[in-house]
């Protein structure tokens, strides 16, 4: 047993009033004899430890105390001072303590007795709590921030004044080919094709020297190079940072090759989608026009015949000149019905080869065209497909010409509308066919607009064609399907088409090829 009263040495005034500073201000003392292996702590130390005031104090009760993680190297620790009289330093966590769990530091040196030999272990012991609970905090900080830089698809690269590399995102590892280890402490421009790999460095020495930003805080669309010497665009921005008086600069790049991608498609599609709507919208006008013009024409004819034969009687001497004329412009007659039977038949476009289509599929590329701006507008659009009927047989283009239409046409319905809803969904109809039905919240239409939605030519817009729906209607009775119209009791219209749904035997027939 240990008198913690008894003083450590023999203390001059000047030391006692240091030490009663030292305690008084948290830090404890302690002291460790070797050959007796006799432990004593001061008041504070007690306290730090959770050890009454009289309480025996023994070795083996102070690393009791310990959490049991920290017991085998403290011990190692103070073996390691006694061989070798090195100073000891080291940090434990305290378990039997009101503040159950909390870190204290333990420093000491070694003390030689009056033989010149290390005979005891003296020094302080300070409780560190709070400075671990905030490394802990930066931890979690820290490993938040890398799991953010790990998830996020940008990439992101740290350099210095000299371009060298300080950082290097797992996104980046992604996009240009390297590995972190492979970049770190090299150039930059290794990321860059010429002519920038050549330039960086000097972009970089004019900023610093003049201050000039044209590249910092403004995004821009570069080119990058991968590892394996291809070359991708990339949107590229820019941020400067400062850390121990020395600028450092992050660079974000987002990889656009997807994006380039997906807007190229989309222009071809749009095209194709340009290019089908002309030639059936020609297509149309042609059947109409040979229906309207077909019938008078044949009138005329048949009266010129009539006029011919009434001419027959006459004693006129110009009638012979009177007939030929007349069966001249007969024949006209007839040649401009063929001449419009031929304009149909050469832009009537031929059976289209039905595929097994994906109506999801078919619903995002047509809205990529058709619902572009819908969101800025305030348009809700709620897409609620139905996974069991997806597959239909149908003409990929002439189908997207069918839903671009009614985009449109839903967006421009619901541009007065306080509430602005589009609703997509499919779902099984009779006969294996499976219904799409497109729903809006605009102004509907009236009773005669009803009646005449499908005719050609029949149009409630300022600058419309009338052959949207006309156009579209046809269609899908190509495919075997029907479509039909609905005015909503809440405000708005339904547009419902049915399509021939992809049996087992389609699908398994195109699995073969």
């Amino acid at each position: 047993m240990i008198d913690i009263d008894r003083p450590f040495l023999t203390l001059d005034p000047f030391d006692q009033n240091i030490r009663a500073g030292i305690e008084g201000s948290g830090v404890g003392t302690w002291d460790f004899e070797f050959s007796t292996r006799a432990l004593r702590w001061s008041n504070t130390t007690r306290k730090l430890f959770g050890v009454a005031p009289d309480a025996s104090i023994d070795f083996d009760l102070f690393l009791s105390l310990l959490d049991s993680d920290d017991r085998d190297r403290t011990t190692r620790a103070v073996e390691a001072s006694i061989n070798t009289g090195c100073n000891f330093d080291l940090q434990y966590r305290v378990l039997k303590h009101l503040d159950a769990g909390h870190w204290v530091r333990t420093l000491g040196a070694v003390v030689n007795g009056s033989d010149g030999k290390a005979a005891r272990l003296s020094g302080i012991v300070i409780n560190i709590d709070h400075q671990k609970r905030l490394e802990e905090a930066l931890r979690i900080r820290e490993r938040h921030f890398r799991s953010v830089l790990e998830t996020i698809p940008d990439a992101m690269v740290v350099i210095n004044e000299h371009g060298i590399i300080q950082f290097f995102s797992s996104a980046a590892e992604r996009q240009f080919g390297y590995t972190a280890p492979e970049v770190i402490g090299r150039n930059v421009s290794l990321l860059m094709p010429e002519p920038d790999r050549s330039r960086h460095d000097d972009y970089i020495t004019r900023y610093l020297a003049t201050g000039e930003r044209r590249i910092i805080g403004i995004g821009r669309i570069v080119t990058g190079m991968r590892k394996d010497g291809t070359t991708f665009p990339m949107y590229l921005t820019i941020g400067e940072m400062e850390s121990e008086g020395r600028p450092y600069f992050t660079g974000f790049v987002r990889d656009l090759t997807e994006q380039q991608q997906t807007q190229a498609r989309l222009q071809e599609l749009q095209s194709e989608l340009v290019h089908v709507s002309r030639l059936t919208a020609m297509g149309e006008m042609a059947s109409a026009l040979a229906h309207e013009l077909n019938q008078p024409l044949s009138a005329i004819s048949n009266y010129m015949k009539g006029s011919r034969r009434l001419l027959a009687t006459s004693t006129d001497i110009n009638a012979p000149k009177i007939e030929a004329a007349l069966d001249r412009a007969a024949e006209q007659a007839i040649r401009a019905g063929d001449i419009i039977r031929r304009l149909r038949t050469f832009v009537a476009r031929d059976d289209s080869e039905k595929r097994i289509e994906s109506i999801s599929k078919l619903l995002e590329e047509a809205g990529a065209l058709g619902l572009t701006g819908a969101r800025e507008q305030g348009v809700v659009l709620r897409f609620n497909l139905d996974p069991a009927c997806d597959l239909v047989l149908a003409d990929r283009v002439q189908i997207q010409q069918v839903l671009v239409n009614l985009f449109r046409n839903a967006l421009e319905s619901m541009t007065a509308s306080t509430h602005r809803e589009l609703i997509a969904l499919n779902c099984r109809a009779a006969d294996d066919m499976v219904e799409i039905v497109i729903s809006d919240t605009g102004h509907g239409f009236s009773e005669e607009a009803y009646a005449n939605l499908f005719q050609p030519f029949f149009t409630t817009k300022e600058n419309g064609m009338g052959v949207g729906l006309s156009i579209s209607r046809t269609i899908i009775e190509s495919h075997g399907g029907r479509m039909w119209a609905e005015i909503n009791q809440a405000g708005g219209a339904t547009f419902h088409f049915t399509l021939p749904a992809a049996t087992a035997k389609d699908i398994g027939d195109v699995a073969e090829r």
